[in-house]
């Protein structure tokens, strides 16, 4: 049982009634812990397909990130099986780096295993969280090896223009901001100012397709005009994190510039637009799930920074709607406890599906409102 689940009254389970936070959070560490199992090995399954109602191959990417979500999860539920999980990911993810160091793109069952930046960038974490807790040497080989083929690859004016996904429409990205932010944790922890150094560079190339509103160009793995929520998220929340390990004001402010715009176009149920143009018009009618709990880490991380509570009640309202379209309760293992891609989930983002990164980030959302509660209780 969620320990601090019992801060909050329990409600409904049923779809679209608000949800138990606790009780949301328990449910989504379930399907991941069913999606790992789906995949026979470490990782984590993709997504599960309700149309098809199969769960894809494993995915090296988002397995990274699930590491430290499960170890955090571990700690805060008191159910060492998620400690077990996260270190049996970060094996399976040292057993599949490829011999340059890099992370292959797509999940296991790709054509062409072909390293990428994006990719490498977030199973950064993973292997961190592995070595800060374990301490095993493997974990740590695996973190230097991919976080040097990320400096060897970077572009000296801080952009990473090869390597890019066989699988996204463009080849240069400010999303990758994320990859700095792996690479400036490691950084950190490793005592490797290179790797911090390289972060920066990344962030203060990103910050010069700004727009003096806070829109990013090259910011979509589709479509640049219109970028999604997700893709934001990822790009805000490298900026903020990078501007916080290095110490560095006006990325900060350029994160909370972001923050600032997104808020503003959040409706009255607390969903967000699924994509959004540059004048941070809605662009679909649809949302994307994910893009929203990303969203309300980002609001939360600037309200523990920089003391402002004013970014709480969108965090709020984004994770009540995200409880409200999770069903903790339905019938098919593949969707009880998951998170849409979508929603209503024939929406333009992984139509029918239910991918992890949306389950992963939505329990980080809940974890940090959770500590929140109890620290103001």
């Amino acid at each position: 049982m969620n320990v601090l689940a019992r801060l909050l009254p329990r409600r409904s389970t049923r779809p679209g009634a608000d949800t138990d936070p606790g009780l949301g959070l328990q449910a989504a560490a379930e399907w991941l812990a069913r999606a790992q199992d789906a995949t026979g090995a470490g990782g984590v399954s993709a997504y599960y397909d309700v149309a098809k109602r199969r769960w894809a191959a494993a995915y090296p990417e988002t397995t990274g990130y699930i590491i430290p979500t499960f170890f955090r999860y571990a700690d805060f539920s008191g159910d060492h099986e998620y400690r077990e999980r996260a270190v049996r990911m970060a094996v399976w993810e040292s057993g599949i780096q490829l011999p340059e160091g890099g992370v292959r793109a797509g999940t296991l069952d790709a054509d062409k295993a072909v390293p990428t930046i994006f990719n490498t960038g977030q199973v950064l974490f993973g292997w961190l969280a592995a070595w800060q807790r374990t301490r095993d040497a493997r974990f740590r080989d695996s973190l230097v090896r991919a976080a040097d083929w990320l400096l060897a690859a970077q572009e000296p004016d801080g952009a990473w223009r090869r390597f890019a996904s066989p699988f996204a429409a463009h080849t240069l990205n400010t999303y990758n901001t994320r990859v700095a932010f792996g690479l400036a944790e490691a950084g950190r922890d490793l005592g490797e100012p290179r790797y911090v150094d390289a972060a920066v560079r990344n962030v203060q190339w990103a910050l010069t397709q700004m727009h003096g509103n806070g829109w990013l160009e090259n910011n979509d793995l589709e479509d640049n005009r219109r970028p999604l929520t997700h893709t934001i998220a990822y790009a805000a929340r490298g900026i903020l994190e990078v501007g916080l390990i290095a110490s560095n004001s006006g990325f900060v402010d350029a994160a909370a510039r972001i923050a600032r715009a997104v808020a503003g176009t959040q409706r009255r149920d607390g969903a967000l637009p699924g994509r959004l143009d540059a004048e941070w018009r809605p662009a679909c009618r649809w949302t994307c799930v994910t893009g929203n709990v990303q969203m309300a880490i980002v609001w939360q991380r600037l309200a523990a920074e920089t003391g402002d509570r004013s970014w709480l009640p969108a965090a709020d309202r984004a994770i009540r709607f995200s409880l409200s379209v999770q069903d903790p309760s339905a019938r098919d293992p593949g969707v009880r406890g998951g998170m849409p891609g979508s929603h209503p989930r024939s929406g333009g983002y992984m139509t029918n599906r239910y991918p992890n990164w949306a389950a992963k980030f939505f329990m980080d959302a809940v974890m940090l409102q959770l500590e929140r509660s109890q620290r103001h209780a």
